[in-house]
């Protein structure tokens, strides 16, 4: 893992490398192992090194043999010495025993279509003196990020924005469409950043920027159909040897490494894998809560005991709030909402104490089928089909007069689930995540902006047309493969493997995911539905093949998630810093409405409504505006 910057400069300019050393600054934290910096007439690039394998000839930036190409590379590339054996057997010579060789030669000999023989995790650029062109490519489900921008003539780019706010006079406006889609969504989404003057590259595509011009394209999507015809017992062998092996190369390391767990099935299964193909106990660390709805820190310890690891648990307490939802604004670049990276951010840094790398269980959820949502949203259709007048008013009315049950995990909050589906009986069942989320919706959302701002978002998409449009590209035929394939490209990529990266990274720790190989995402969309959700069993395939690894604590209770007592927090110990720093911010001064905010905060403080979330959403977009002194 690493951070990268560069700058490409137009001819006859040459980069600074000050400036060069100054964006490198900004992402140091990503590779605290080490700098390296190549500058040559019009090109420059930096990379700060956390060191994984090849500790002793894997410095970058790379050349290849003649230094006509040079390369800055962030994550991993697990079939790299695979790759290298087909590289040298095609004549090329190799410097060192890094993967990040084995990228630079693969382009020398494939050029952009390099990408389609990578099986890893990866963001990386390649200057080709040859034709002055800068190459750069994101991995097919998004774990590494690529941020860039163009200003007056000059491509930067970099793994974080702070890298490229760092190069003089990059605007830092705020892109006011991503900041509306944020309330909705809790994170922005590809390609947009919240600084108009920057985009993302999106996951499994690729970028190529020469004489002046930016094209980008698309070079993986997942493929739902045809689906496997074998046995159910057929699928569960191979489903287990996909995995094992998964996790196998993902071992691959010559510095200590462990796994993130968190109870739940899928970190759970990563961990038993894990011991059996180690030969030490393998290092464990969890996090978990005083209050026990949000903690699963007694599933972490039974799976940690069946498989005699050497276990690690730590507890986060509403005092830590303040100042590290700063840091993990701080280190996202961006507005981002999603509660459970304050805990991530506590774990990674416990976990970097002892380790250098971690496994997780990302992924599970998205690929087989996990969330309570996708078994609810075939109830909610004939609800949606009622006359509006029932669906908009009568019935909302009604369930207004019920108290919500206070500072319950959402998956246990039903009358809250049912206010939500009143609420947002119209947003189009595509939009999945917003309809049963519990962040602003689109309408809720606008109601918020001064009118000013509101006047420029209205004619403007919004998350629900984001979401649909993804809907409808699926390359899928059900309705749950295509709610799968939607959560795929937006809420994995844009909100849990952010969360991942940064928080990680943020503490120089690397996380590898065994359930987002992408050879195994191909092969589990094309299971049958039924082997993904059965009844209201989500993940069916995956807990039943399994099943003879966990522990009965782990297998017997349902998804409980990595939520935090936000709404607790708010509206007791925390609720003076909340409604100083929202009441008395930027955005209430000169972007959203303050009655709109005070309102949200009285119906919160009276319990009347736990509007714990997007009170949370709300301040850290109010931190970024102040940590990157956005114009507001």
């Amino acid at each position: 893992m690493c951070g990268i910057a560069g700058i490409i400069a137009p001819e006859g300019q040459r980069p600074s490398r000050d400036t060069l050393a100054a964006m490198a600054g900004a992402v140091a934290h990503r590779g605290p192992d080490g700098q390296g910096f190549h500058l040559h007439e019009r090109a420059g690039l930096a990379h700060c090194r956390l060191a994984i394998i090849d500790l002793a000839t894997g410095d970058q930036p790379m050349r290849n043999e003649d230094g006509t190409l040079w390369i800055v590379f962030n994550g991993e590339i697990y079939n790299h010495l695979a790759l290298r054996q087909e590289l040298l057997a095609k004549g090329h010579t190799f410097a060192t025993t890094s993967d990040t060789e084995a990228i630079l030669h693969a382009y020398e000999e494939y050029g952009p279509q390099c990408v389609e023989r990578l099986r890893g995790m990866f963001a990386f650029a390649i200057w080709d003196q040859r034709v002055g062109s800068l190459f750069a490519a994101r991995d097919p489900m998004g774990k590494k990020p690529f941020y860039y921008a163009l200003h007056e003539g000059t491509f930067l780019f970099a793994s974080e924005p702070a890298a490229l706010l760092a190069y003089p006079g990059v605007s830092r406006e705020p892109d006011l469409l991503a900041l509306h889609q944020y309330l909705s969504l809790q994170y922005v989404p590809d390609p947009q950043s919240a600084f108009r003057a920057m985009r993302k590259l999106p996951p499994a595509h690729s970028l190529l920027w020469k004489d002046g011009a930016l094209s980008t394209q698309r070079y993986w999507q997942l493929d739902f159909e045809p689906k496997w015809l074998a046995s159910q017992e057929d699928l569960a062998h191979e489903l287990r040897e996909r995995l094992t092996e998964s996790v196998r190369i993902r071992l691959m390391s010559e510095v200590p490494l462990g796994a993130h767990l968190s109870g739940g099935i899928d970190s759970s299964i990563i961990t038993a894998l894990m011991a059996g193909l180690c030969d030490t106990p393998v290092k464990t660390f969890s996090i978990g809560f005083r209050e026990a709805a949000f903690s699963e820190l007694h599933k972490a310890r039974a799976v940690a005991e069946r498989y005699g690891t050497d276990h690690h648990e730590f507890l986060v307490e509403f005092g830590h709030v303040p100042d590290t939802l700063s840091q993990v604004v701080a280190h996202v670049g961006e507005p981002f909402a999603d509660p459970s990276a304050l805990p991530s951010y506590f774990l990674a840094r416990e976990t970097r104490s002892k380790v250098t790398v971690a496994l997780n269980g990302d992924g599970g959820d998205e690929l087989f089928a996990g969330y309570q949502r996708y078994w609810l949203d075939p109830l909610a259709a004939p609800y949606a089909a009622l006359p509006r007048l029932l669906t908009q008013r009568l019935i909302p009315a009604l369930l207004e007069l019920v108290p919500e049950p206070q500072d319950r995990p959402i998956e246990t909050n039903w009358v809250a689930g049912l206010k939500r589906l009143a609420q947002v009986a119209g947003i189009s069942p595509k939009a999945s995540i917003l309809r049963w989320g519990s962040y602003f919706t689109p309408a809720d959302a606008l109601n918020l902006w001064r009118p000013a701002q509101r006047a420029q978002l209205f004619p403007q998409a919004d998350a629900q047309a984001l979401l649909s449009a993804l809907f409808d590209a699926a390359r899928a035929q059900t309705f749950l493969d295509r709610t799968l394939a939607t959560d795929l490209g937006s809420y994995l990529p844009g909100d849990l493997l952010v969360k991942a990266d940064r928080m990680a990274m943020a503490h120089g720790l690397e996380g590898r995911s065994p359930l987002l190989d992408h050879t195994l995402a191909e092969w589990a969309a094309r299971l049958p539905v039924n082997l993904k959700m059965r009844g209201r069993t989500g993940k069916y395939l995956l807990r039943t093949t399994f099943a003879d690894l966990l522990p009965p604590a782990v297998t017997a209770q349902g998804k409980q998630g990595f939520g935090i007592p936000v709404g607790k927090w708010l509206r007791e110990d925390l609720s003076g810093w909340l409604r100083e720093l929202l009441l008395g911010g930027l955005a209430a001064k000169s972007l959203l409405r303050p009655e709109a905010l005070g309102s949200l905060l009285d119906e919160h403080a009276r319990g009347r409504v736990d509007h714990g979330k997007r009170l949370w959403a709300l301040a850290a977009l109010e931190l970024w505006l102040r940590r990157f002194d956005v114009p507001a």
